[in-house]
């Protein structure tokens, strides 16, 4: 294994202490598209692992109430774990459009456009060989920054236009930022998010049906037997979506349901309550037992909140653990699913001359 692009540099803390902050770089194995390197970012709170492969959260190691450090994010300890497993999508940044597009298909400027399916009969997280199994080229910025820089040609899973992706993740004590940018040279749409599952018990530790949860949403974006928005926006209220209050996250899942039922549990956008494009709390989630949080803050206008519904025991994660139904959560700030087919969503056009940008902000702390 080989170091590069070493950073150290003393940055102060709000008490006025002052401790070290950290950028590594390794060389961590090859994927189809080039050599990947995997970044680690330490802040005295923090230590977050990242990788080229998807630009991709590998690992997350925080303290619960008394101290003790556990990873709280589902993930692989090689690359070609994640290489051979397209379809968990582990800690990655996915698109060109994040989450489903029905049937593949959406017209633009009177063009009609062919995403390849890959989830029942839908294209999910940009189709057969999204973002999340590319090789983004990965650079330190500053001291505490690692920015994934990806360049999507024309044509690429059926979309139009050459985009030019960017992702920085910033650690700043118990905060680790992701600003996102793109931009185009023909009109194209996106839906940049990022797919980490998180349990705040530890990566090993079983479900999270016990940890508790808290949206700031009071409507939802009610899905059909193919995890396809119907179109609708429907309040919460009265539904075992109502999750504005501290919810344990198993404390309804088996409700009868029809919306629980078609997803197998929870695997709904969330329209965030207040103004999108302000940086604005998405969602909070506790484990009452280690005493670990999780704070998500977004500018995106939704969040796609879903409990592992089909995570199958299969794959062997972190500490050799199989994860199993229901053991990590995403909370996936986003703009809503299948928006292109859909004119009363907000709109996901992306056009030449003006770049996107959004920002979501994951704060780890102890309570």
């Amino acid at each position: 294994m080989w170091k590069e692009s070493i950073v150290i540099a003393t940055v102060l803390l709000g008490l006025g202490t002052r401790a070290q902050a950290a950028v590594t770089s390794e060389r961590w194995g090859a994927a189809s598209d080039g050599e990947v390197k995997l970044f680690t970012l330490t802040s005295p709170q923090l230590r977050v692992q990242l990788s080229e492969y998807g630009a991709r959260i590998v690992s997350v190691e925080a303290p619960d109430k008394s101290g003790k450090r556990a990873d709280v994010v589902l993930g692989y300890n090689n690359l070609a774990q994640y290489v051979e497993d397209p379809k968990d999508f582990f800690g990655a940044v996915v698109g060109r459009y994040g989450n489903r597009i029905a049937k593949g298909q959406f017209s633009l400027d009177g063009k009609t456009y062919q995403v390849p399916l890959n989830n029942k009969g839908n294209a999910l997280h940009g189709g057969t060989r999204g973002f999340s199994s590319k090789a983004w080229h990965g650079s330190a910025v500053g001291e505490n920054a690692v920015e994934f820089t990806l360049v999507s040609p024309d044509g690429d899973m059926g979309f139009p236009g050459t985009l030019t992706a960017h992702v920085r993740y910033t650690l700043d004590a118990g905060k680790l930022r992701l600003d996102y940018t793109a931009e185009t040279d023909k009109p194209t749409v996106i839906n940049l998010t990022n797919h980490t599952y998180f349990n705040l018990a530890g990566e090993a530790s079983g479900d999270v049906l016990k940890q508790e949860i808290r949206l700031n949403a009071s409507s939802f974006t009610p899905i059909d037997a193919t995890l396809i928005p119907t179109g609708r926006i429907l309040p919460v209220a009265g539904t075992p979506l109502d999750l504005r209050h501290m919810t344990p996250i198993g404390a309804h899942i088996n409700a009868d349901d029809e919306q629980l039922h078609l997803a197998g549990g929870y695997d709904h956008n969330f329209v965030i309550n207040g103004k999108s494009g302000t940086l604005r709390e998405a969602a909070f989630a506790v484990d009452p037992q280690s005493g670990r949080t999780l704070r998500v803050l977004t500018t995106q206008p939704g969040v796609q909140f879903y409990s592992g519904n089909f995570l199958t025991g299969t794959n062997h994660g972190h500490s050799g653990k199989l994860y199993r139904q229901h053991d990590g959560f995403c909370l996936e700030t986003q703009h809503y699913p299948d928006s292109p087919n859909h004119h009363n969503f907000p709109s996901t056009t992306l056009k030449p001359g003006h770049p996107m940008h959004s920002t979501t902000i994951f704060v780890f702390g102890t309570e």
